[in-house]
């Protein structure tokens, strides 16, 4: 028998069987002798039958397995077994198992031909293909309705990736179910391999606190938020507030004094024990020392605690309001603390509008805040019951009614109210400023004729017409503000015809009245003067304009002889209106009503020369009749009234004035309007006399653009000079000496004024042509016989020498000025004014000049001038000092200072302390003391501190000046503020006296008293001014601290916060620093306890000159300049968060300038829509305003038709109607 040898790969193991023996021999190393082919072949059928078996073993085994888990459930659901501990001992046995049968089948082995071989590999793969496998999920979604046959799982698996979901952070709404889980399962999950648990353990339950709802609430909650603003609700110190304090709007428990009480009312309220023998300790700290507990409350119990105690605490402030008020009905400020203290209540139990949240937030914070104004409006009307005479209490009724009644209503119960007190005067401000600024009723021609109606009214009070109210002291000051008000209210309308009218026409009925109607009553003077006015003579500032007097006497006599006029105006051609058609069409409209409104202000009259009737007039807005003028028109018996009606309209026209005789407007927040009032002082080139005539930020006649545009002339243009030389040179032969000089320094402070903006328009030629003509007009009143000795004039007339290049002859005019001084010396206030400006000049002249650090000061100009002016000789500055000369300087100045301060103390107080003697003798000194010293020559005290501050600082140091500015202000201040204190005591005496008939000396001493208060706080704030400049100017010529400079605006701005001069000084100096915190806090204590304007929109410019200068650094592109100041984020909602602030209280809500830089600021930052919102929003507060709508038409181009249609409708004057305009661009 052939032995055959199995080959070690078996395929070949034929082929290797037909070599010849030799060729074997040499591979005979690939052969595997032990191994043969009959035993692979038995090997390989035994597999296969085994296979076989195993199979039916398996499906026999899943049979038994799923009949146990079944009866495993029908057992659970029988509650006999728990369900989780059987499982999990079943998964365990299987585990076992299976690593059993996994160990034997690898490592168990047999001998000889019964050995098996089995990998692992292939039993689990055999495994995984025997089971029984779950329908496959389907991989794409389908509609129930769709599939033929009915699946068993309805699911699908989405594989494909939705990148939405990296977007919007969240799936979307409409692929999200809404369920209600039943049962602890989860449908749409494999239960072999996925499972979720809905139960938390105990141990979560215990670390977490319990549920999230009773979880603790964190401080930003809304629970925090109440609780915070709520009032203590236990006191935690020891000193509690007596019930008469507890309407006190303060949430804190102030300190007690004494010592003992607080021991007493601590025992009182904490029993002492063995535990506590002190007291000291609360209830639950004494339990838990004896070893006690103390019940536990759940937190539903202590918030309703909490809420109870909250409660208690406003019901309790509530009673005791109730109860003082059943005891003093008669408390009007009281009554108004209630009805104000109902917003805290509110606040505090409901909480805030950021409170309010959920679905229906709006819905219930509009339902709440009218469930308070109701309560409020109940309060008000039970007040007013009471107490029927008290128009505060009307007036604080009225404003809760706003936000309840219609307009109809609320109109008819101002005019209810203003007609059961007519000769109230606040009233009467508040009515119009309700009529002016309520845009639901409003229109022009209504406001007018509610001003007209005030003003008759008033007037018929003051003649004794109207016997049922007698006339308050003041009623012609008043009456005085309320037609200055109404000419500005007609100027910012577009209707400046109107208001040149009325100026032209109170003017001719104050200074040119005839002699036989002065005994009239007002409303029938202007019965009488309504001819004048329609006879078409010349009126005030007219060519040929002789005045009403002269034309009713020529009247009696027969009428006018008509002169053969030879001087004939040139006209003037007509130039083209629009001179850029490729420009868009709101930028024609803009540009064209502007450049109308320039020139078009001055009414309309017919040329009778040139044969012209009314019905020539193109424009018959440009004619004003009688009717819109007549019920305005008042009587003003005061010559120092009729100087401020004087100087009034001079303001108007844009003449500089004199703040003091003037007098400041009762409102002046509407008024501002222009952004120069922001920037004023910004001269690098006159760092010490740039705030000489300071900016009232009021547009004169004329000057109607949008808040960034740009005057193209200096004045008023060739007509509107004309009109105001006419008034002045018609003016000047009717009044007293002293009102004549205040007219002349206004008109040469006019002609300086139109220098200056030449030069800083830049424009040479400009400035030549005006400079002669200025120069022309200074000259001629110099040569007037009452203006030769003026120091006043002569001062203004060397500055606009210095202005316009001519240094040489501006020294000669000084000279001359000081020679005509004589031997005053320091005695003259004018002339220690005209030296402290000449040496200003000369120190601004100079170059290195530095306080102090000069080796010769006695080579100085400076020092020369006001060394001179100490010694009493001619200031010549060629002369060289000696040293022993500015001592004796020196020592002048001291003793002159001290004895201007005794002798400033001395005239306030002596005609006040003259003893017991007649209250009307002490009021005719003031009178007559009044007349005599009309500009306060002896309270101006700035030129002779200033004068000695300067000699100080080039001689000694700034050290020096500063201590000479000191000494003076405190003085000043302490004074000014006893005047303040004894004006307020005898406020009571001076009502008495006018009631008692005595009307004319009691307004005549009010008016003069009040006068020097405001002469003495005008020249407190011009020394403030002028240290602050001063120490300016030394910061920027030397190293020096920045304490100093600011401690001396910190504290003069507390003094006069409204100082336009002093806050631009302050916000130059903190935006060269980037330490903004400083200064925010300082703006927030000033604007904390003062209402004016002033300061918080000093406070919004400093916020956007900060973000402008961070935007530029950022824009840059140099990283390291914008490092220092790039923390600074966030400023854009720190603006509007202060605009927001400001627009929100009544006296800021009507102001111009402050609506209109909020719209351009949100327009800078991108915020399109919401600058549309507050454009939207300022129309409900200030309609009036035409300037608010041409910014419209400029940053919203394509509202250009809207808004003309609201101006028409509100009655605005439109002097360039969008079909004009189409006609304009046709031609």
């Amino acid at each position: 028998m052939r032995h055959t040898i199995m080959a070690l790969f078996p395929a070949f193991a034929e082929v290797e069987s037909d070599k010849v023996d030799d060729s074997s021999k040499e591979l005979d190393w690939l052969n595997n002798k032990s191994f043969q082919t009959g035993d692979a072949l038995s090997l390989h059928s035994r597999y296969l039958a085994k296979n076989s078996e195993r199979l039916s073993k398996k499906e026999s085994s899943v049979g038994r397995e799923v009949s146990s888990e079944e009866e495993q459930k029908e057992e659970e659901e029988e509650g006999k077994v728990p369900s989780k501990r059987k499982k999990k001992k079943s998964e365990k046995k299987k585990k076992k198992k299976k690593k059993h049968k996994k160990k034997s089948g690898r490592y168990s082995s047999s001998g000889g031909s019964d050995s098996e071989t089995i990998y692992p590999s292939d039993l689990k793969r055999e495994e995984e293909a025997d089971r029984p496998q779950a329908a496959p999920l389907a991989s794409r979604f389908s509609w129930l309705d769709d599939l033929q046959s009915p699946t068993e799982q309805p699911f699908c698996v989405d594989r494909k990736a939705d990148a939405a979901n990296w977007t919007y952070k969240s799936l979307y709404r409409g692929d999200v179910a809404r369920y209600k889980r039943k049962g602890s399962s989860s449908l749409g999950l494999d239960p072999h391999k996925q499972e979720v648990s809905w139960d938390e353990s105990e141990s979560n339950k215990k670390h977490k606190g319990g549920d999230k709802k009773k979880a603790a609430d964190r401080y930003f909650s809304t629970v925090s938020r109440q609780l915070l603003r709520s009032e203590p609700p236990v006191p935690t110190l020891p000193m509690i507030p007596d019930c008469s304090d507890a309407i006190s709007p303060t949430s804190f428990l102030p300190l007690g004094y004494n010592e003992d009480n607080k021991g007493g009312e601590m025992g009182n309220r904490v029993q002492t024990s063995s535990v506590n023998p002190l007291g000291v300790y609360d209830a639950s700290t004494a339990l838990w020392l004896q070893g006690k507990g103390q019940q536990e409350q759940t937190e539903q119990q202590k918030q309703d605690t909490q809420t109870e105690k909250s409660a208690g605490l406003l019901t309790g402030r509530t009673e005791e309001f109730n109860r003082r008020l059943r005891e003093q009905p008669a408390d009007t400020q009281l009554w108004i603390k209630f009805i104000r203290y109902q917003d805290e209540l509110t606040t505090t139990a409901f909480g805030g509008e950021e409170e309010q949240q959920g679905n229906n937030s709006s819905e219930r914070r509009k339902s709440s805040h009218r469930a308070v104004l109701e309560k409020k409006l109940s309060i008000a009307e039970r007040a007013v019951a009471t107490n029927p005479s008290c128009v505060a209490l009307q007036l604080e009724r009225l404003r809760i009614c706003q936000e309840l009644w219609e307009p109809s209503l609320l109109t008819k119960e101002w005019k209810k109210l203003v007609f059961l007190h007519p000769n109230s005067a606040p009233l009467w401000r508040e009515y119009l400023s309700f009529t002016q600024s309520y845009f639901s009723n409003f229109t022009v021609s209504k406001v007018n004729s509610a001003y007209g109606k005030c003003l008759s009214t008033l007037s018929a009070v003051r003649d004794g017409s109207m016997v049922s109210h007698p006339a308050l002291p003041g009623i012609e000051e008043d009456m005085l503000d309320i037609f200055t008000q109404q000419c500005h209210f007609l100027r910012q309308s577009g209707h400046s015809e109107k208001a040149i009218s009325l100026f032209q026409a109170m003017i001719d009925f104050t200074f040119y009245k005839p002699d036989s109607v002065r005994e009239l009553s007002t409303k029938q003077q202007v019965e009488f003067f309504e001819p004048f006015w329609d006879s078409g003579e010349a009126r005030v500032g007219e060519l040929g304009a002789r005045g009403w007097k002269a034309w009713m006497l020529q009247q009696e006599r027969g009428g006018w002889l008509q002169p053969n006029e030879e001087e004939e105006e040139e006209e003037e051609e007509d130039e083209e209106e629009v001179k850029d058609r490729s420009q868009p069409r709101h930028t024609i409209w803009l540009d064209v009503e502007s450049s109308r409104e320039a020139a078009q202000w001055l009414p309309w009259r017919p040329d009778k020369a040139k044969g012209q009737s009314e019905e020539d007039c193109e424009d018959p807005d440009r004619q004003v009749l009688f009717d819109d003028i007549g019920p305005s028109l008042i009587c003003l018996s005061s010559p120092e009234l009729q100087l401020r009606l004087l100087l009034r309209f001079l303001s108007f026209l844009g003449l500089p004035i004199d703040c003091v005789l003037s007098a400041a407007p009762c409102q002046p927040g509407l008024l501002l309007e222009n952004l120069s009032f922001l920037t004023q002082g910004h001269d690098l080139r006159r760092p010490l006399t740039s705030h000489d005539l300071p900016d009232l930020g009021v547009n004169s006649v004329g000057h109607m653009t949008t808040l960034q545009g740009t005057r193209n002339l200096a004045g008023l243009g060739k007509q509107g000079e004309t009109f105001v030389t006419n008034v002045l040179n018609m003016l000047q032969p009717v009044l007293p000496a002293p009102h004549r000089a205040t007219l002349s320094l206004s008109w040469i402070q006019y002609e300086k004024f139109k220098v200056l903006r030449c030069l800083c328009g830049g424009n040479k030629k400009r400035l030549r042509s005006q400079g002669k003509r200025s120069k022309r007009v200074a000259k001629q009143l110099l040569k007037e016989s009452d203006n030769r000795s003026s120091l006043v004039l002569w001062r203004e007339y060397a500055h606009l020498e210095w202005l316009l290049g001519n240094l040489d002859e501006a020294r000669k005019v000084f000279t001359t000025a000081t020679a005509m001084g004589g031997t005053k010396s320091l005695k003259s206030p004018t002339l220690c004014e005209l030296c402290l400006l000449w040496a200003q000049l000369e120190v601004e002249d100079g170059e290195g000049v530095q306080g102090g650090g000069i080796t010769d000061v006695t080579m100085t100009p400076a020092v020369c001038v006001l060394t001179r002016l100490a010694e009493g000789t001619s200031s010549s500055s060629s002369k060289s000092l000696s040293p022993v000369s500015i001592l004796k300087a020196r020592k002048s100045y001291e003793q002159a200072l001290t004895a201007g301060l005794s002798a400033l103390d001395s005239n306030l107080h002596n005609p006040q302390a003259s003893g017991k003697g007649s209250l009307y003798q002490q009021l005719s000194v003031i009178c007559q003391r009044g007349q005599e010293d009309l500009l306060g020559e002896k309270l101006r005290l700035r030129g002779l501190v200033g004068c000695y501050a300067l000699f100080q600082y080039l001689t000694m140091g700034i050290q020096a000046a500063y201590a000479i500015y000191n000494q003076a202000r405190e003085r000043m201040e302490v004074l000014h503020r006893t005047l303040i204190l004894d004006k307020q005591l005898n406020s009571n005496e001076e009502a008495n006296l006018a009631s008692t008939g005595a009307n004319q000396v009691a307004a005549a001493s009010s008016h003069t008293s009040r006068l020097h208060v405001n002469r003495l706080a005008s020249e407190c704030e011009a020394l403030a001014v002028q240290q602050a400049v001063l120490l300016r100017y030394h910061n920027s010529i030397s190293v020096f601290p920045l304490a100093m400079l600011r401690q001396t605006l910190t504290s003069s701005l507390f003094t006069w916060p409204s100082s336009a001069p002093l806050w631009s000084i302050y916000v130059q100096v903190e935006n060269r620093y980037h330490s903004a915190g400083r200064a925010r806090r300082f703006f927030h204590s000033v604007t904390r306890n003062n209402s004016s304007v002033v300061p918080r929109l000093f406070a919004i410019f400093a916020e956007q000159q900060r973000k402008q200068l961070v935007d530029t650094a950022l824009r840059s592109g140099f990283h390291d300049a914008a490092l220092p100041i790039l923390p600074e984020n966030g400023l854009s909602n720190r603006v509007r968060g202060l605009f927001e602030r400001t627009i929100s209280t009544e006296m800021c809500s009507h102001c111009p300038l402050l609506w209109r830089m909020y719209m351009h600021f949100l327009l800078s930052d991108g915020q399109v829509d919401k600058a549309k919102g507050i454009f939207y929003k300022a129309l409900q507060n200030i309609p009036w305003a035409k300037g608010l709508y041409m910014d419209g038409v400029q940053l919203f181009p394509e509202h250009l038709q809207e808004f003309v249609d609201l101006m028409t409708e509100k009655e605005l004057r439109l002097r360039l109607p969008l079909e004009e305009l189409d006609i304009l661009l046709e031609d």
